[in-house]
């Protein structure tokens, strides 16, 4: 069964801008391809960091009488403040880029993405290339599938490929990415790892489980302690 990964759901055409990049042509890209946010790339598509809506916003919030740096001033408000008067990208940008590679699962991009509190990633190549963007969006793609892809999905990699059950036995509803599982399989442990499985199908929401079983193989296992 494929498990879908960054480079299923990332954008390839990405607006970038170079280190000298001036801050009104950033501000007009980022209006104009409404982004958040732009990577800062050298001339190998290296990621070199990241300009965002608060990095540019930053000279509106120091402008008039609060843009001079104070004295004692230290950690974020400073590195704020020195932002206020950044003219390119490279005095604009958040350094180092948090980036994530193409063959990463979806759930590591969203725990980096929720961790970092960042709304979009960098995609790069092993040399560090840029070779996309993935943004929290693209992650939610996943529950675009169609029910019946979905459902085509369960029943030939799950049911048939991996568990070798008779789809005849067991029936598979999906709607709205919802599975309905009903039918009668051997043991209960097979039907558990069923519904665990296909929890783990890209675009299934959750598993309604109604599946009956013959034999009840977790109770010897527990007693046996096998």
């Amino acid at each position: 069964m494929k498990q879908w990964t960054v480079q299923d759901v990332m954008t390839r055409e990405v607006i970038t801008v170079g280190p000298d990049t001036p801050y009104r042509e950033i501000v007009n890209l980022l209006a104009q391809h409404k982004v958040s946010a732009v990577p800062v790339i050298d001339d190998f598509r290296r990621v070199l960091g990241v300009v965002s809506e608060a990095d540019l916003l930053n000279k509106i919030e120091f402008t008039g009488g609060d843009a001079e740096a104070r004295l004692f001033e230290w950690g974020t408000k400073k590195a704020k403040r020195a932002k206020a008067h950044a003219g390119t990208a490279a005095e604009l940008m958040t350094e180092p880029a948090v980036t994530v590679q193409p063959g990463s699962s979806l759930t590591n991009a969203a725990k980096l993405l929720d961790s970092e509190h960042v709304k979009r990633l960098p995609v790069v190549d092993e040399l560090g290339h840029l070779v996309g963007i993935v943004a929290r969006s693209d992650l939610l793609a996943l529950y675009l599938r169609p029910d019946h892809e979905v459902r085509e999905d369960i029943i030939e990699n799950v049911l048939r490929q991996m568990l070798w059950i008779d789809p005849l036995e067991v029936e598979v509803d999906v709607a709205d990415g919802v599975v309905t599982l009903t039918g009668l399989v051997d043991r209960k442990s097979t039907a558990e790892t069923a519904v665990y499985v296909i929890n783990t199908v890209p675009g299934v929401v959750r598993v309604v489980d109604k599946l009956a079983f013959r034999y009840d193989d977790t109770v010897v296992a527990a007693a046996t302690g096998l």
